[in-house]
């Protein structure tokens, strides 16, 4: 079992690849559809999901896809179950197994726990027959007045750590993810600060817990300002002050760590990876998990109906982010498109 997840893990940090996170809940996919104009509907889901799976070459810069549950047992548009189309592809099939955050009792302003637990040991049998191989937890910590807390991140992170020991037990790999959100106006030092903290309680955790470091993928948050700061770092020193962090607190047996977005637009999400991998010199590789930054250009040249411009948009941010995980990309390529 150790040599299977550990393969895994390593297959979904494979060198210039990395994860497309369309795992988007139905009232969250709702949001997006709503700005372009398309109604909510399964099929109208099953369609958008279809574009962005059968784009011809995405597998050559994706090593895994984030499913929602709905997604998972579902079918292609040709009549292919959509966990197959994507492993016949060499694209490891995955699932978003938390059912998201809600206010934790007792915690600051805002804090939430991500709950999902209960009934996960059986869910994740069946989601390994329906062909998952890997699994996503998605714990926020957010930072304001008051927050985060210890009670939040402590609590946040055992939970992490018991669903990524149930993975690991049913035979999937497990994505932690701690996201220290970056919607509020704090400074680049106190995004450093918690993001610290935050990964310091979660190894402690996934110790405690028994999970192999050798058979998980981190998807931490980077190291940035508040969205709402009014002095934005720069691409180096988001670069810098993130590895940093990471050399701290991650251990080097962890195969790959596979960065989340967390709202940043799509070019700069690829130029602070790309910069990070021009760096160097860290024992993990450094890849994407992206929702938005991959997929926004592409959900908006589809609109519901243009399937080959939304393939062509989501080809390019796949290849794009390719290039930044092995630091390879530049500005140019960009404006090349």
């Amino acid at each position: 079992m150790e040599k299977i997840l550990h393969e895994t893990a390593l297959a979904m940090v494979a060198p210039g690849k990395g994860l497309l996170a369309a795992d988007e809940s139905t009232g969250t996919i709702k949001k997006r559809f709503d700005k372009i104009g398309v109604e909510n509907t399964e099929p109208n889901r099953q369609a958008y999901r279809d574009m962005l799976f059968t784009t011809p070459g995405f597998e050559q810069h994706t090593s895994g896809v984030i499913l929602f549950e709905e997604t998972l047992f579902q079918k292609s548009l040709a009549g292919q179950p959509f966990p197959q189309l994507l492993a016949a592809k060499g694209v490891v099939p995955g699932i978003k197994v938390d059912k998201g955050a809600h206010a934790l009792p007792g915690g600051g302003a805002d804090e939430t726990i991500t709950e999902g637990l209960d009934g996960l040991r059986e869910r994740l049998l069946k989601y390994r027959e329906a062909g998952a191989r890997f699994a996503k937890w998605r714990a926020v910590i957010t930072i304001g007045p008051g927050a985060p807390t210890y009670d939040c991140i402590h609590t946040n992170a055992h939970a992490l750590a018991r669903y990524a020991a149930l993975c690991q037990e049913a035979g999937i790999v497990p994505i932690v993810e701690p996201e220290v959100l970056m919607d509020a106006d704090n400074t680049i030092e106190v995004c450093e600060h918690v993001t610290e903290w935050v990964l310091a309680e979660v190894f402690q955790e996934l110790y405690y817990q028994k999970v192999l470091l050798e058979g998980m993928v981190l998807k931490p948050n980077m190291v940035v300002s508040g969205i709402k700061c009014p002095t934005q770092a720069g691409v180096q020193e988001v670069a810098e002050r993130t590895l940093k962090v990471l050399k701290r607190r991650v251990p080097a047996a962890v195969p790959g760590i596979a960065f989340l977005s967390g709202g940043q637009g799509d070019e700069l999400a690829t130029a602070h990876l790309d910069a990070m991998n021009k760096i160097g010199g860290v024992p993990w590789k450094l890849t994407f998990s992206y929702g938005r930054a991959l997929q926004a250009a592409a959900l908006k040249a589809w609109s519901g109906k243009n399937v080959e411009a939304g393939k062509q948009a989501h080809l390019h941010r796949a290849k794009m982010n390719g290039l930044a995980a092995l630091g390879k990309w530049d500005k140019s390529l960009e404006k090349a498109a």
